[in-house]
């Protein structure tokens, strides 16, 4: 993934221990993207609701609502955000339960590895930004259909290509097919008003 795409995602930390917000933020300023920071799911729903986050990573245990609860509103409300849940081993089965129900992308145990949560973020990255790619490649396919389909409604037979035995492709001799398709477009082009002298 080009450096230049990293640099622009946004990651946000929620937690209501603000000592371990700044450990994260800190331990991951070493890396290309924007480290953002909130000690409530209600700070971090307001943050939100003013920028594009590309990764959110909340901690499960948090006063007012949940991790599971707060993430499950991000799915609801930014479903293409990726959501990572902190959890420590009480709140394990809780944590299982909010991956299989919200569509979370990974949990970790706390106190958790910094390192291990750094190539985590990286890989969601990569994984969205695949995503993007496909989402561009299938609307340029469309384009290329829509195009296509046009061409046949304006020349049909067009798009049909005639083989021979041998697997050769065959032009129409009598200047129906691609022949008869330039001189159109030779046609339809406005004409100078002066002879063009190179």
């Amino acid at each position: 993934m080009p450096w230049r795409r990293i640099m622009n995602h946004k990651i946000l930390v929620v937690d209501d221990e603000l000592s371990f917000v700044a450990l994260l933020k800190e331990a991951l300023s070493r890396e290309p993207y924007q480290v953002l920071g909130s000690s409530s799911a209600l700070e971090a729903l307001e943050l939100l609701a003013s920028r594009p986050v590309d990764v959110v990573i909340s901690d499960e245990k948090m006063p007012g609502m949940t991790g599971s609860e707060f993430l499950a509103l991000v799915r609801t409300r930014y479903p293409k955000t990726i959501r990572i849940i902190l959890t420590g081993h009480a709140s394990l089965e809780a944590a299982i339960r909010s991956i299989n129900e919200g569509e979370i992308y990974r949990f970790f145990t706390k106190p958790c590895n910094i390192f291990d949560l750094a190539i985590t973020i990286r890989q969601a990255l990569q994984h969205l930004e695949l995503k993007k790619e496909n989402q561009r490649l299938l609307r340029m396919i469309g384009r290329q259909s829509d195009l296509i389909r046009q061409l046949e409604r304006d020349y049909p037979g067009i798009t049909v290509v005639r083989r021979g035995e041998k697997g050769e492709v065959l032009l129409d001799e009598e200047g129906c097919g691609l022949k008869n398709l330039l001189s159109r477009c030779k046609a339809s082009l406005p004409k100078a008003s002066t002879p063009f002298t190179g």
